[in-house]
């Protein structure tokens, strides 16, 4: 395959492993070039956080070595505490004055010393209620969490040229594969190994955002400990798995039903506090991604608690894909787990 000037390979690194994709865009069409995931060990990312950058810089380089990509450049994005989104309001400046100003500004909304984020914005239009106002989205991000990604990358011999946010990622993934709604109220729910990040959008304006720190893990976590079984049993039983050694299928289905309520719970309270603060909004309908919305039961628990649809996202909804080099099944699998990843492949070098 030879490198053309503007790929970008999608990269994404999560706690429990790392996702790379790369697409080929004709006149807004794409098709998937390649398509990776390597495991992580537990430990070697925590909380968002880098650990053990060598073990990364490793996954990387197998994945691009077994995927034979040449491209160098990347598309990254980050999440969870030490990233801060805000939507804020302002009076009405062109974006070079925001641009300007934006430190300034910043400062009151971010519990961080200004000195010490990266910050960037996008200038969502006028305020509905008083047009003398905008609105505007600012996320902020600590520079040293940022530094460890990028590092990462340069020791894999990488250029990382756009870092996303992982909302934002998937947001992107969504717009190209289903598109949005004016005046829709949605919410983009991505379930990982150990963060959700909840999105809210009304048209195709992100109007709520909020990271949640739990999980898939939390389902293996709580068979550990609730049944005494090693973390490769709660493995299995986790994926359907019920001929364990002393434990009853019963038991398991219990400990599941109770910490899947738990996950489920996290996201109706963030859903209830948009609604709170959002008077004449509500969710209409709740996409599902990540590699937690490949459970049945997380899906069902969470129509049932929202009182909502909620459909799992297809990332190469509109994706062409040629089958004799793609294993379709496998796709499918593996989906639900990729779409930050498919959503930083569609970036270009100098996007917002």
């Amino acid at each position: 395959m030879f490198a053309s000037k503007k790929d970008i390979v999608g990269v994404d690194i999560g706690s429990s492993s790392v996702k790379l994709v790369r697409l080929r865009e004709s006149r807004g069409n794409y098709q998937l070039v390649n398509i990776g995931v390597m495991p992580l060990e537990p430990e070697v990312v925590v909380d968002n956080m880098i650990m053990d950058s060598a073990a990364i810089v490793d996954v990387i380089n197998n994945l691009m070595a077994e995927q034979k990509i040449k491209a160098k450049r990347v598309a990254t994005s980050i999440s969870g505490h030490s990233v801060i989104i805000r939507k804020i309001m302002l009076p009405i400046m062109t974006e070079e004055e925001l641009e300007a100003s934006i430190q300034w500004e910043a400062e009151q909304y971010i519990p961080f010393d200004v000195s010490e984020v990266n910050i960037d914005f996008q200038i969502l239009g006028p305020d509905e209620k008083d047009p003398s106002q905008m609105s505007v989205m600012l996320v902020a991000a600590k520079k040293d969490y940022v530094d460890d990604f990028v590092n990462v990358f340069s020791e894999a011999g990488l250029e990382p040229v756009v870092m996303d946010i992982d909302c934002f990622a998937v947001e992107n993934m969504f717009d190209v594969n289903y598109g949005f709604v004016d005046d829709e109220v949605i919410a983009l729910v991505d379930m990982g190994a150990s963060a959700i990040s909840v999105n809210v959008l009304k048209g195709e304006v992100s109007v709520f955002t909020r990271d949640i720190q739990a999980g898939g893990n939390l389902l293996g976590e709580e068979l550990q400990k609730r049944l005494g079984i090693s973390s490769e049993e709660a493995e299995r039983a986790k994926l359907g798995d019920r001929d364990l050694e002393d434990v009853d299928s019963d038991s398991i289905d219990e400990v599941l039903r109770d910490a899947v309520e738990n996950l489920v719970q996290e996201v109706q309270r963030s859903l209830d506090f948009f609604s709170a603060t959002s008077t004449e909004d509500k969710v209409r309908k709740v996409y599902l991604t990540g590699g937690v919305s490949a459970s049945q039961l997380v899906c069902e628990t969470l129509e049932n608690r929202l009182g909502v649809a909620v459909e799992v996202i297809d990332p190469f909804r509109n994706v062409v894909i040629n089958e004799k080099e793609f294993d379709t099944d496998y796709l499918k699998a593996i989906g639900p787990m990729c779409s930050v990843a498919v959503g930083l492949a569609m970036r270009k070098v100098g996007d917002k």
